[in-house]
């Protein structure tokens, strides 16, 4: 294997590992900022 295809792997599994954590966080803070908007209403 090349250290062009390792690089190249490398780059796919960190994108999937920021899409695994960053979905999940992503809608926690949706959700977080959807019930303090009711606190200003």
């Amino acid at each position: 294997m090349s250290n062009e295809e390792e690089s190249g792997r490398h780059g796919v599994q960190l994108v999937v590992t920021w899409l695994l954590v960053g979905i999940p966080l992503l809608w926690g803070v949706l959700q977080t900022l959807q019930n303090a908007w009711k606190l200003f209403e």
